[in-house]
């Protein structure tokens, strides 16, 4: 059994390219109490197709959701095609540091700030994430207590991939996004 980590399609996607490389995350509204915890190092990507909106995108990263969208697969069933490591973990609480995290990520200014205001007294998790994409994707029938507003859901399958982007591509995002965070 390992964890999954449900992200939108698109956003999953941008992993998968190497568009995206730090999640922000303050949890689900079956969260809102404890708020989101990183609670695996290593962790798959589950793709959701629910809430993600062009709106809700960078300009630059809107027009890959009709993309994503076409290749929703069919109800009750998923595909799994990239698994991610957490590489650092902060909470932060200044949104001054998001706008320094922008180029990282593909959601839109006035999201991540709704993000950022939603549940106050709780931070923003910032990780930074190392993806690597399936050589053979996994095509999996999803169950009902997978659904709902949560973010960590246990799934029965193995994986081994290849990193999105090279070792030294993601030192010098690593480094960066670490300077931002310090």
């Amino acid at each position: 059994m390992v964890q999954a980590l449900k992200e939108w399609a698109v956003v999953c996607r941008a992993l998968q390219e190497g568009r995206q490389t730090v999640l922000l995350r303050k949890g689900g509204i079956l969260e809102y109490r404890q708020g989101f915890e990183v609670k695996h190092d290593r962790f798959m990507l589950f793709p959701t197709y629910e809430h993600q909106a062009k709106e809700h995108l960078q300009p630059d990263y809107a027009g890959r959701i009709d993309a994503v969208f076409k290749e929703q697969p069919p109800a009750e069933s998923n595909v799994l095609s990239s698994y991610a490591e957490a590489k650092r973990v902060a909470e932060i609480r200044d949104p001054a540091v998001l706008k320094q995290l922008e180029k990282y990520h593909v959601w839109s200014e006035s999201y991540v700030n709704a993000r950022m205001a939603y549940n106050p007294q709780k931070p923003m998790s910032v990780i930074l994430v190392r993806v690597y994409n399936l050589q053979n994707p996994i095509k999996i029938d999803t169950k009902k207590e997978w659904a709902g507003c949560k973010s960590w859901i246990p799934i029965d399958v193995e994986a081994a991939g290849r990193p999105a982007l090279d070792d030294s591509a993601f030192s010098m995002i690593e480094s960066k996004v670490m300077e931002v965070l310090a």
